[in-house]
């Protein structure tokens, strides 16, 4: 990543706008909204690149997650649904009509849930990273790491070797995803992972219903958002299709982002018709 790119990653939290819920977001741009949802112990500013890339041709707003960066917490029980009642009501208050949405990691449940839920009011959907219908040891590991934040025993390094793999230590991109893991709220991070750990399966069997263009997008070594799984829900979805970023992990929108860029560029131009 470029420097000027670094920069700008971490000079977007003073221009933060704040809703009458708590929710924290950066807009730019005009034409179509697209809404961007980051992931757990995230905050929007990881979506820089496609800020940048994107907002020449839509209307950008991307959100800090409940209880993440400057949005207020939810309570700390949350589940799936809230988080996505939460997307619903911020749609309201900034009196959106149709919305693209693109989700990363747990903002792709969120994604997929409003996707699910709201209707014709999404135009669009785009989940980056997604987990669909984890296995049971997978979904074994992951609640226990869920156990383990909910007592403030929150693990900085197992996540991003998970998500970069061994040998990116001195990248700049792991060094700003370390720095934001380290700054994000406990108690926030702690509702928010829950929710994640359990949420794979909550949204899994409305994909049929979901009649607008969806794109599932992951990175082929992404050991816990598997190209498997991103293949399993475009073919689940009557207007679904997957792209898989080879050599790339779960942070494929920072690491790839030329590629994802591109991606997303062309979702944004298609009006309910199958790659």
């Amino acid at each position: 990543m470029l420097q000027s790119e670094r920069m700008e990653l971490t000079g977007l939290g003073a221009r933060r706008a704040r809703t009458a819920h708590g929710a924290a977001f950066f807009e730019t741009g005009q034409g179509e909204p697209l809404v961007l949802i980051h992931g757990v112990g995230m905050r929007l500013e990881a979506w820089a690149p496609q800020i940048a890339a994107l907002s020449s041709r839509c209307r950008v707003i991307a959100v800090d997650m409940p209880g993440h960066g400057e949005s207020e917490r939810l309570y700390p029980a949350a589940t799936l649904e809230d988080f996505v009642a939460w997307l619903g009501v911020l749609i309201d208050e900034l009196k959106l009509d149709r919305v693209n949405i693109a989700g990363h990691s747990m903002g792709a449940l969120i994604a997929g849930g409003a996707a699910a839920t709201f209707g014709e009011r999404i135009r669009r959907v785009a989940l980056l990273n997604g987990v669909y219908r984890r296995d049971a040891e997978a979904k074994a590991a992951v609640v226990a790491r869920a156990r383990t934040i909910g007592k403030g025993a929150a693990d900085v390094d197992g996540p991003l070797k998970r998500w970069f793999g061994e040998g990116s230590e001195t990248a700049p991109v792991y060094a700003l995803t370390r720095s934001w893991l380290q700054a994000v709220d406990p108690e926030g991070y702690a509702t928010a992972y829950n929710a994640f750990a359990h949420g794979d399966d909550v949204y899994a069997a409305r994909w049929p219903e979901v009649r607008c263009p969806a794109l599932f997008l992951t990175g082929s070594e992404d050991p816990n958002s598997t190209p498997e799984m991103a293949r399993a829900m475009a073919a689940a979805a009557p207007f679904g299709w997957a792209q898989i970023i080879e050599g790339h992990r779960h942070m494929v929108n920072l690491t790839a982002p030329d590629a994802v860029n591109a991606i997303l560029a062309d979702w944004l131009s298609r009006e309910g018709e199958r790659s």
